[in-house]
């Protein structure tokens, strides 16, 4: 991986979402078999740029999730390659018996591309909040679960999930992500970029809570606290590797996740430390709780997902070493 951190992070120009759809198109370019469906939400998706390129590979299914999901399975069984979008709440729970029967348990080669993770939702509120997506969809067999961090990886990964022979759940987020990597930074699949090294502690987190995470080690440094952060952007299969190096190096890891503490990241992670190098850990996520409206940084607050409860989430883990 040739991967290059920004000194000065700021939020993106362009929105995720747009990263995402016009690498798909470029590909798509050179391939026919790259089809897209979206289930009634090619505006708020950015589908609908791909739509207007190839009229004849863009599907609006309506408000059909499940149906749509079947679509792409029938899809990928005659060897196209299927994009199906829709917001992760009705793809984690709308569709769950087609996502793990017409295309998990089929091994066929679909994409999940599901918009709006965790709190990001915002003012749609509690009912559009998926909260527990990983937690399916990390359990369902043959599943690959990619969080990407901002549009320069987004970009590079596009054309690694569409020639993965697999099925994928990509959670992402639609709109302007803190720009975290510099242009030309590539990725590998299964393998977490390793942002700051320290010895004291070790941060593992995934999505917007990357950012917190930074801007944590920034003001534990201060304190004289040196933490080493990672961006574990893909939880499915999980860089086991890199977790265990990290335990023996730090001693004590922190998590954290745009997501319930159930069955998530960080018992991912516990699940990997547990086994081969039991240490102290903690888990910054939302605790067991439906979501609500509201802003973005009202949300981080209000579920305790902001730099703040990582430092404390610190401080306690390393008290316990």
């Amino acid at each position: 991986m040739d991967i290059k951190i920004l000194n000065n992070r700021k939020n993106d120009t362009k929105m995720m979402r747009d990263a995402y759809i016009d690498k798909l198109i470029e590909l798509a370019r050179n391939d026919e078999r790259i089809v897209v469906l979206d289930a009634d939400l090619m505006n708020s998706n950015g589908t609908l740029k791909f739509l207007n390129v190839f009229p004849e590979r863009a599907f609006n299914i309506g408000v059909q999730e499940s149906n749509m999901v079947g679509i792409a399975a029938g899809l990928a069984a005659t060897n196209k390659i299927p994009f199906a979008h829709t917001f992760t709440a009705f793809m984690s729970r709308r569709a769950l018996d087609q996502v793990y029967m017409s295309v998990a348990y089929a091994r066929l080669n679909v994409k999940l591309v599901a918009t709006d993770p965790g709190i990001t939702a915002a003012y749609n509120g509690g009912t559009h909040m998926a909260l527990q997506d990983f937690a399916v969809m990390l359990s369902i067999p043959t599943m690959y679960v990619v969080e990407p961090t901002d549009c320069v990886m987004m970009e590079n990964l596009v054309e690694q999930i569409t020639y993965t022979e697999a099925p994928f759940y990509i959670r992402l987020l639609r709109k302007f992500p803190t720009k975290i990597y510099e242009e030309g930074s590539k990725f590998k699949l299964g393998k977490g970029v390793l942002l700051l090294d320290g010895s004291d502690a070790t941060i593992i987190s995934s999505g917007i809570m990357v950012e917190e995470s930074l801007k944590a080690a920034e003001q534990l440094k201060n304190e004289s606290i040196n933490v080493r952060v990672i961006d574990m952007f893909t939880l499915k299969p999980i860089d086991k590797e890199l977790i265990i190096e990290s335990a023996k190096k730090t001693g004590a890891i922190v998590t954290a996740e745009n997501h319930t503490v159930i069955n998530g990241l960080g018992m991912s992670v516990a699940k990997i430390v547990s086994e081969n190098y039991p240490i102290p850990m903690e888990m910054v996520g939302i605790n067991d709780e439906f979501g609500e409206v509201g802003d973005v940084e009202y949300l981080k607050k209000r579920f305790n997902l902001t730099a703040q409860d990582i430092i404390q989430k610190v401080k306690k883990v390393i008290s316990r070493k």
